[in-house]
C-alpha cells in the first residue's frame, strides 16, 4: 500500500492489514458501480448533444433478470462488506485471555500508562512485538480518543467509565499516538509514541524502567492505607463482602438483580458504594470519591484481581434437622 500511496500510514499489525484490504476492496466495488454511470453520462452527452425527438412509446419487453441482478448483486456485496467491517470492529473488544494488560489514564493533555510490573510511562508506550496487548482505558477529565494510525485502532476514552481494545503489533518500530477527539485548547499537543520492541529489548526496557513493586503489591499497600482491610479482610469482625475470587463472579444485589464483578463494577463500588449494594450486606461503606485518583483505582483494581479469579461457589450444606 505504501509503495503506491506514500502518504498512507504503514500497517504494523494484522488488524491494520485487514482494515487496508477492506478499504481497498470496498473502494474497488464503489468504482465498479459508479464508473459505468459516469462513462455513460459523458458518452450520451457527446452523442446526443444536438438532441432528437423523444420516443414516448412503451418498450415491448424488458430483461427482468438483468434489472434484478444489477440491484441484488451490489446490495449483497455491500452487505458482505458491512458484515466484515462489523467483525473487525467487534473483534477489537474481544481480547485474548492471555493478553498483556496495560492500564491507560487520559488527562488534559497527556497519556499515562501503567504496566503490570508497576512501570509507568507518560506519552510513550512500550510493547513487545508479536504479543497480544489489551488496553484498559479511562479519562480523568473529558472525553479523549486513543488513536494509533499504524495499528488502525481508535477508541474513545470516557470519564467515569472503562473502555478497552487490543492489538498485536507484528512490526517493530516507533509509531505515532494521537488523541482524535477535540479535548480542549491544547488538544493538538496530546500526542505520543508507541514503541514496538523485540521480546529481548522489551525485557531490557522493563528492567531499565524499574518499579516500586508490581501494581497488585502497590494496590495492597493502598488497600491497607485507606482502611479497606478493616472490613474486607477474611478475619475482619465487620460484616463486609469478601474479595477472594470476586473478580469476574456474578454478584447478587439487593432488589434481586445480579451483576458481574468486572472493572466497572469494582470502580463504582469504590466511588459510589451505595448504588449497587451486595445482597445481605448493610449500606455502610463510605465513598472514596475525591480520595483516590485514577492511578490509585488502577492499583486497587490490580489488587482485587490478584485475589483470585472467579470460582464456582460451593453448595451450601444441608441444615441439620
Amino acid at each position: 500500500m505504501n509503495r503506491f500511496l506514500p502518504f498512507w500510514p504503514i500497517a504494523a499489525s494484522q488488524h491494520a492489514q485487514r482494515v487496508d484490504d477492506l478499504i481497498i476492496s470496498f473502494s474497488l466495488l464503489i468504482f465498479c458501480l459508479t464508473a459505468p454511470v459516469f462513462v455513460l453520462i459523458i458518452l450520451f452527452a457527446i452523442r446526443y448533444r444536438r438532441g432528437q425527438p423523444a420516443d414516448r412509446t412503451h418498450r415491448p419487453s424488458g430483461n427482468v433478470l438483468a434489472e434484478t441482478s444489477w440491484t441484488v448483486i451490489p446490495f449483497l456485496l455491500t452487505l458482505g462488506f458491512f458484515a466484515y467491517a462489523a467483525f473487525l470492529y467487534l473483534d477489537l473488544g474481544r481480547a485474548p485471555a492471555d493478553s498483556l494488560v496495560i492500564d491507560v489514564v487520559a488527562k488534559q493533555w497527556m497519556w499515562k500508562f501503567e504496566h503490570p510490573g508497576g512501570q509507568r510511562e507518560i506519552d510513550d508506550l512500550h510493547v513487545p512485538v508479536g504479543q497480544d496487548v489489551k488496553l484498559t482505558m479511562t479519562s480523568q477529565d473529558v472525553i479523549h480518543s486513543f488513536f494509533v494510525p499504524a495499528l488502525r485502532i481508535k477508541q474513545d476514552v470516557l470519564p467515569g467509565r472503562y473502555t478497552s481494545l487490543w492489538f498485536n503489533a507484528n512490526r517493530p518500530g516507533v509509531y505515532d499516538l494521537r488523541c482524535s477527539q477535540f479535548c480542549g485548547m491544547d488538544h493538538s499537543l496530546m500526542v505520543g509514541k508507541v514503541f514496538v520492541l523485540s521480546q529481548a529489548d522489551y525485557a531490557a526496557w522493563l528492567r531499565q524502567a524499574g518499579a516500586s513493586g508490581d501494581l497488585a503489591a502497590q494496590g495492597k499497600d493502598l488497600f491497607r492505607d485507606l482502611g479497606c482491610s478493616g472490613c474486607h479482610d477474611p478475619g475482619s469482625t465487620v460484616h463486609a463482602p469478601s474479595l477472594e475470587g470476586l473478580y469476574g463472579r456474578l454478584v447478587p444485589l439487593d432488589g434481586g438483580r445480579a451483576v458481574v464483578a468486572d472493572d466497572q463494577y469494582i470502580r463504582d463500588s469504590i466511588l459510589d458504594p451505595n448504588r449497587d449494594i451486595a445482597a445481605g450486606y448493610p449500606a455502610v461503606m463510605p465513598t472514596f470519591a475525591g480520595r483516590v485518583s485514577e492511578e490509585d483505582l488502577v492499583r486497587l483494581m490490580a489488587y482485587v484481581k490478584s485475589r483470585g479469579p472467579a470460582t464456582p461457589a460451593a453448595p451450601a450444606p444441608e441444615p441439620r434437622p
